[in-house]
């Protein structure tokens, strides 16, 4: 199993519970913050089958074919080339080897100035696609079967009372119905798709 954007490893831990000592989970992390301490995180607790590499998930430092699983948590919604990310996650599954990920995308645009929102960015929003789009660049990287498994609401009242939020709200000067109009449009996604053999 492969977990894309692993951080300090907890969904790493997670799955190792589930593929047993005989499988393995890769984590892979862009920062070398995060790396060391997910290597720390894993001796502490005795993970023996978990592995954390530096990489970028548009240049996968695994090979060809060598992966069943990918999962994903927030994380390639951030990444500006989300088509390189689903090719690279097509290059190292194995044939019948599955992703389900979980991202936010948008249902409908949003204006620029919050797009181009550093805040909006670090908080996962900013660099979110259409779902139509994101759905769309799976397909395009060869999945096959791809399934919104689920669709949550982002949650409007969390979004529009953090401080960070109303802050660009107030200097972009947009109004309140406009901001809940913007929130509303934002969801939670969680896809599956397979490549098939």
């Amino acid at each position: 199993m492969l977990d894309l954007g692993s951080g300090a490893g907890f969904d790493c831990f997670l799955a190792a519970q589930k593929v047993g000592r005989n499988g393995k989970v890769i984590g892979i992390d862009m920062t070398p913050e995060m790396i060391a301490r997910a290597r720390e995180n894993a001796r502490k607790g005795e993970y023996a089958n978990v592995e954390f590499r530096l990489g970028e998930v548009e240049n996968l430092p695994v090979s060809d074919s060598s992966i069943d699983i990918i999962i994903s948590n927030c994380v390639i919604n951030l990444s500006p080339e989300k088509n390189r990310v689903f090719t690279e996650a097509f290059r190292v599954l194995k044939p019948g080897g599955r992703i389900m990920v979980s991202d936010i995308v948008l249902l409908k645009a949003v204006p620029n100035a919050i797009m181009d929102s550093i805040e909006m960015y670090v908080s996962c929003i900013a660099g979110a696609s259409l779902k139509t789009d994101y759905l769309q660049t799976i397909e395009s990287a060869g999945f096959k079967d791809v399934k919104v498994i689920d669709e949550t609401p982002f949650p409007v009242e969390y979004m529009i009372s953090d401080p960070a939020v109303q802050a660009i709200v107030k200097n972009l000067e947009i109004s309140p119905e406009t901001a809940r109009d913007i929130a509303s449009s934002i969801v939670s996604l969680k896809v599956a798709a397979a490549k098939l053999g």
